[in-house]
């Protein structure tokens, strides 16, 4: 799955040594050049390889309409089937399968604008196999105490689940905040997850500037991180004013101390 994608986005891939056939869904926030010009180029080249099956392009309708009148002229045959799934404008989810949701949320920037919550499903408990040996427990019954059920015996005696089964893995969530203002809406719609990536364009004594583009601050960038209660907030989408982006980190740090100043390239694990 790709977030946006800038004209760098081939490039990235490859420095990253990662297969363009593993791209199926692609999420655009917002129809600025940064974040979407590199997707026909992508598209072209995947449309190229003969690799065939469907990407899914997530976007709001503008960016179907003129991602398909590109393409009309760009790519040829029937190598890829691209898919064109229109974003809600008040958001919404946007993709679902057995174990993950994405959701899209509003974001306040100077174009309409979504950020993305990528949410596990709630996982199922880990059998204990040394009970079930001992128990012998049907394996028709398995999936029911994995879900939670308890086993009741034979002689009507009931052994409950907690002593079947250990608790249930983790279920890891992952937010993306693109380009946006500070609003406290922003945190309410992030609550609570693992990892935040949070625009953080300009530094506290540029918040003015912040205000006037439609971005926001690295303090601000931390002040929703402390407010949704995350775990871990990445910062990025720096100004090109800043060659030593330390002073963004450190801005951030003040209000939320869990915070990573990402850079291209940087690979972080969301568990």
């Amino acid at each position: 799955m790709l977030v946006d994608c800038g004209e760098g986005a081939q490039l990235s891939l490859r420095r990253a040594r990662l297969k363009f056939s593993r791209v199926s869904h692609i999420f655009i926030s917002h129809l600025h050049g940064d974040h979407m010009l590199g997707l026909p180029g992508l598209l072209s080249t995947l449309s190229m390889h003969d690799l065939g099956g469907t990407v899914h392009v997530h976007i709001f309708e503008e960016g179907a309409r003129l991602m398909r009148e590109i393409l009309s002229v760009i790519c040829h045959g029937d190598n890829l089937n691209v898919e064109f799934d229109v974003i809600p404008a008040g958001g919404g989810v946007v993709y679902e399968d057995k174990s993950l949701t994405v959701t899209a949320f509003p974001l306040y920037h100077r174009v309409p604008c979504v950020g993305f919550v990528f949410r596990e499903k709630e996982k199922q408990r880990h059998l204990r196999g040394d009970m079930v040996e001992f128990l012998k427990i049907p394996v028709s019954l398995l999936p029911d105490i994995k879900a939670g059920a308890d086993f009741v015996k034979a002689d009507g005696t009931v052994v409950p689940n907690e002593r079947l089964t250990t608790a249930a893995s983790h279920v890891g969530s992952y937010a993306y905040c693109s380009d946006t203002m500070f609003n406290p809406a922003v945190a309410e719609a992030v609550k609570g997850v693992d990892v935040l990536y949070h625009e953080a364009t300009y530094a506290h004594d540029k918040t003015q500037n912040a205000a006037t583009y439609g971005h926001s601050t690295a303090a601000q960038a931390a002040e929703i991180a402390r407010l949704a209660g995350v775990k871990t907030l990445l910062i990025g989408h720096y100004s090109k004013r800043y060659e030593d982006t330390s002073i963004l980190l450190n801005d951030a740090k003040e209000i939320f101390p869990n915070t990573i100043a990402v850079n291209e390239g940087d690979v972080i694990s969301l568990v």
